[in-house]
């Protein structure tokens, strides 16, 4: 059973009493959205965040979606990234390739990660230089009111303190508005060195998706998506506002636990 809230301000809030019904959404949601891409396109570019976000999405490695997706024009990015080896286990590229792009269908060439051989500093450079360049070809669109990249779907999870991809509260990271892509070396969470898409980037989408499960996600999701006046204004959750795109919020009703419940009807 799911729940979904009115539209604010380019905003859908998605509700599921339970993660399978989430799952299936979800997968239902991309691959609506692969189509919708390649259809117009003719390639569907899609940047991804790690953590339990890779799970929920497996769906999409099982019949319908393993047969009738156009996995051969997916482009698949990372929003984030930790500064370690590809084979590492807290490597998001890992994480992704082994629980969800199917093996057969997803060439290597199609799968657009960082240089792990490079500092934190140096792999953010050379990922940027890398989008650029595939802006240039058109493989990655271009937004109508930036320079910056126009993803098709950016899908972020979200953490219990609000950061999203490596987007950490009240860090400087923020605060950058001239790079696409950023480097933390003091992450508060392990490990410290990673690669960020900048906010800029990612509210530059044409679609962004963000999903939070559990009680411990309830506050920032409330504070993310109610109407609180000023609190939190650095949250980084609460900063997502794509500017000529989509957010939609996937949550379990744990997560939506705070939310203000009169902001929420049955679908």
């Amino acid at each position: 059973m799911a729940f979904s809230g009115a539209e604010k301000e380019g905003k859908e809030v998605k509700i599921y009493e339970n993660l399978d019904d989430l799952k299936i959404d979800l997968a239902e949601y991309v691959a609506e959205l692969s189509e919708a891409a390649v259809k117009e396109r003719g390639t569907f570019s899609v940047a991804l965040s790690g953590g339990s976000l890779i799970g929920l999405m497996g769906e999409l490695r099982h019949p319908p979606y393993i047969e009738t997706l156009d996995w051969a024009l997916w482009h698949i990015f990372w929003a984030d990234e930790r500064v370690v080896p590809k084979n590492h286990p807290d490597s998001n590229y890992k994480l992704a390739k082994d629980n969800l792009l199917p093996k057969v269908l997803v060439l290597p060439s199609q799968m657009h990660s960082i240089n792990d051989s490079l500092s934190a500093k140096e792999a953010s450079e050379g990922y940027e230089f890398l989008i650029r360049q595939l802006v240039k070809t058109r493989l990655v669109g271009v937004s109508e009111t930036s320079d910056c990249p126009k993803f098709d779907l950016i899908l972020l999870g979200m953490g219990s303190d609000g950061h999203v991809a490596s987007l950490f509260p009240n860090h400087s990271v923020l605060d950058n508005t001239e790079d696409w892509v950023t480097y933390v070396t003091d992450s508060p969470k392990p490990p410290p060195e990673r690669i960020t898409f900048t906010m800029p980037v990612i509210n530059a989408a044409a679609n962004v998706v963000v999903v939070a499960i559990g009680s411990s996600k309830a506050d920032a999701v409330h504070l993310a998506i109610d109407d609180v006046g000023h609190e939190c204004p650095s949250l980084p959750a609460k900063m997502v506002k794509p500017t000529n795109g989509k957010l939609t919020w996937f949550l379990d009703k744990l997560a939506a636990s705070k939310l203000d419940s009169c902001a929420h009807k049955s679908e």
